[in-house]
């Protein structure tokens, strides 16, 4: 279900969006092009798949150089995207992350992973994979041309996707 408050933001919602920063509920929330989106916190089935993902992509990413992190806010203070997950060129601490050579992104119910990506085409993130506990599949993108397309190989790291895939121990279904 989607909330959309037209003009300047209540107070009340100030406050709330001010309580999700102190608590740390807002590690998801994100801003598209000065919209604050306010993302739930992820299942328990969405938290699985993640750690079995950095756990196939952890010694592909060192192997070739590349730095595996959980969230990182991906852009610039007025406009970023949140992946679940991604691999980044340095170690480079800071608030904002200009682009990365893979994000991950996790399917939960009502989220909005497929919709990211014209903004991660617009910030150069070379690959993305997006992962589907309800269907258990991976779809791997790679950046052709400003447009992403699906592939069966990831050049960022060498390998096939059906060999990251294959060790993945999803979680049930309902």
């Amino acid at each position: 279900m989607r909330t959309v408050i037209l003009g300047a933001r209540p107070p009340a919602v100030e406050a709330l969006i001010e309580l999700r920063h102190t608590t740390g509920a807002d590690l998801y929330d994100e801003v598209w092009e000065g919209e604050y989106h306010m993302a739930p916190a992820p299942t328990g089935r969405h938290g699985r798949v993640d750690s079995e993902i950095a756990a196939a992509l952890h010694p592909l990413a060192k192997r070739v150089g590349l730095f595996p992190t959980g969230p990182f806010n991906l852009g610039t203070a007025n406009n970023y995207r949140v992946p679940d997950r991604g691999l980044r060129r340095d170690e480079r601490d800071g608030a904002w992350i200009a682009t990365a050579p893979l994000v991950v992104e996790i399917v939960s119910p009502g989220d909005e992973s497929w919709e990211k990506l014209p903004f991660y085409s617009s910030h150069r993130v070379d690959e993305v994979l997006i992962a589907d506990p309800a269907t258990r599949e991976l779809t791997w993108l790679r950046l052709d041309e400003g447009e992403y397309r699906p592939v069966d190989h990831s050049l960022l790291l060498g390998v096939d996707v059906a060999d990251i895939a294959a060790p993945i121990d999803w979680p049930p279904t309902d």
